[in-house]
């Protein structure tokens, strides 16, 4: 069975989420343009700043706009909402503060994707709201929606895709099989071709898949036996395969049985092997590999050598990361204060961020965090 607590991961370019279980102080950093960061303005900030003063907050995710759940099981949606619904609350009006969607205390799992949102409750039913262009949401047509809406009937999904794939979707069910949908260019659907699909279609006939990230066109899954495996565009060298060649369906990246968890980034892709060690590929600009060089890479390179890295984000052009003792981490592109150190400096090598614990981390141009108490 998949583990649904190893990785939550979801502007453009790509955000993602990470979520240790923990509820916590919601907190917020970098620039904003509709109040994504949640504390009522617009105003950029380099380092976190206390979104109110709850400390229920479990899961944060989002890009351009965002959603998280409460260890109440509740949603609440803020951010940017203009066109399309991305907050699911109904209306196409931006809010700079956490808004509730609906009265349900049945939220379990969340993914916010480019300004589409897909969410699993405590029942198993897939739920999502947003833009639906390409046939993302996986309702079997390409209209909007404002509120959440259940995709199919079905009661067996563990957790949806992590990462931000553009206009694509997908998720893992309890029974370990794979499910993609959406845009297909390049071949990031891993249905061995590039056709687009606006339900939800398996990804081959195997039932042991365990995590799965979608990037900006590619995507990256670990198996249950530890094998790591991606399909989708190649450029850069994003795929790990040691070229540049882009694959429709799954392929393994090298022989190795000890990856635990992947993140697919903007054009690169970070992952941790049950050793605790941090690897990185793809392109390297702005130091966004953490190998403190601007180098590109097509197969993993480690991160140092520490042994101590829990759970990691590939977002845009920079990285973020939580250790197994709480502490929080960023390195690439640090325009706006992403990265949160309190500077605009790129970093090419991990540099911690404060000195508290963390358990929650949503990184894109407008990054939040969840503090453990």
């Amino acid at each position: 069975m998949p583990n649904p607590l190893k990785l939550m991961m979801a502007t453009a370019g790509v955000s993602a989420a990470v979520e240790l279980g923990v509820a916590g102080s919601l907190w917020g950093w970098a620039s904003q343009s509709s109040g994504q960061i949640g504390v009522g303005n617009t105003t950029t900030y380099s380092s976190p700043v206390q979104v109110g003063s709850l400390v229920t907050w479990k899961i944060i995710s989002g890009s351009a706009h965002k959603n998280s759940i409460k260890s109440d099981g509740t949603l609440w949606g803020w951010g940017y909402d203009n066109y399309y619904g991305y907050t699911g609350r109904g209306t196409l009006t931006s809010v700079s503060s956490p808004v509730q969607v609906g009265a349900l205390t049945t939220w379990s799992k969340i993914n916010v994707q480019q300004r589409s949102t897909h969410a699993v409750k405590t029942d198993g039913k897939l739920w999502t709201w947003g833009r639906n262009l390409s046939g993302q949401l996986g309702t079997s047509n390409t209209t909007s929606y404002s509120s959440p809406v259940q995709v199919g009937a079905l009661t067996n999904w563990a957790t949806p895709m992590a990462g931000n794939h553009d206009r694509s979707s997908g998720g893992i069910k309890t029974d370990g099989t794979m499910w993609t949908w959406g845009q297909g260019s390049n071949g990031k659907l891993g249905h061995g071709n590039t056709t687009d699909i606006s339900s939800p279609v398996q990804v081959g006939s195997l039932t042991t898949w365990d995590t799965v990230s979608g990037g900006n066109q590619h995507t990256l899954a670990v198996k249950t036996d530890g094998t790591l495996w991606a399909f989708g565009l190649g450029t850069d060298g994003r795929l790990g395969l040691g070229n540049t060649t882009s694959y429709s369906s799954p392929v393994q990246v090298g022989s190795l049985t000890n990856w635990s968890k992947v993140s697919a980034g903007d054009a690169h892709t970070l992952a941790v092997k049950t050793d605790g060690t941090l690897w990185a590929w793809g392109l390297g600009n702005h130091g966004r590999l953490g190998l403190g060089n601007t180098t590109s890479y097509s197969s993993p390179v480690q991160v140092g050598s520490l042994t101590d890295w829990g759970v990691v984000i590939a977002s845009q052009d920079f990285s973020g990361a939580i250790k197994t003792d709480g502490t929080l981490w960023g390195w690439g592109n640090n325009a706006t204060g992403r990265l949160g150190d309190g500077t605009t400096t790129a970093r090419s090598s991990p540099v911690q961020i404060g000195a508290k614990q963390w358990s929650s981390l949503n990184t894109s141009f407008h990054n939040s965090a969840i503090q453990q108490p």
